[in-house]
């Protein structure tokens, strides 16, 4: 696994290092970037795998990194004292916002947030941001009718009939999406609002029909308890 940690004080920096290598292992490989030049150029060069960003880089606005690597495959923790910016964070995806001063055990939630399979809440995302060329294009959750999953990217299938591709895994997009998307299938997660009745087929295969006439498939483990919630 490899980590960037973006934190201007050095002092801070090994201290969130030393907790890091403390939660995870001693295999774990740790990178260190001090200002939004470097950092974005060690993002640029390696590929990561979570990402602790401050929100004040000697002066730098750390946000800077977070709108261009928000598009980016790997997860964000942010790590700052401006509290008062953590919804603007939660809104760009972030799976969470440590406040300082923080402790050990603040921080190690953090990261189990990141290493559980299991769906966090993500009440607080109002958008997913894809790469479109050399920009980054916002898509808002409310246009999003279903996500598939794409190998190790994911296929967002919008209202519109458009299909976007996003870098993160369906796994890494089921953490941060609000409690209205449910996985009906390993590669399906729908958007509730748009589920209509399900279907039960012969040789024992259950589709879900969309208010748009489309049908998903769902998977027989989730069968029951999505029955259960349509009732």
């Amino acid at each position: 696994m490899k980590i960037l940690i973006i934190e201007d004080e050095a002092r801070i920096a090994k201290r969130i290092e030393r907790m890091t290598r403390d939660f995870f292992d001693k295999e774990v490989q740790i990178l260190l970037g001090d200002s939004v030049e470097n950092g974005l150029n060690t993002i640029e060069k390696q590929s990561i795998d979570l990402l602790l960003l401050d929100l004040n880089l000697n002066g730098e606005d750390g946000f800077e990194v977070l709108q261009t690597v928000v598009a980016k495959s790997f997860q964000t923790i942010i790590i700052s004292a401006y509290t008062d910016k953590a919804i603007m964070a939660f809104h760009y995806g972030v799976l969470d916002f440590v406040p300082k001063p923080f402790d050990a055990n603040r921080l190690a939630q953090a990261f189990t947030r990141f290493t559980t399979p299991e769906k966090t809440n993500g009440q607080d995302i109002q958008f997913l941001a894809v790469k479109k060329g050399k920009t980054i294009k916002l898509i808002t959750i409310k246009d999003i009718r279903y996500i598939k999953g794409a190998g190790i990217y994911t296929e967002l299938h919008l209202v519109n009939g458009h299909v976007e591709l996003h870098d993160k895994s369906m796994e890494s997009l089921e953490k941060l999406l609000p409690a209205t998307f449910e996985r009906i299938h390993k590669s399906y997660i729908l958007c509730w609002q748009e589920a209509d009745k399900l279907i039960v087929e012969t040789g024992g295969k259950y589709n879900m029909l969309l208010k748009n006439g489309e049908l998903l498939p769902v998977g027989r483990s989730r069968y029951k308890e999505i029955k259960h919630k349509l009732i």
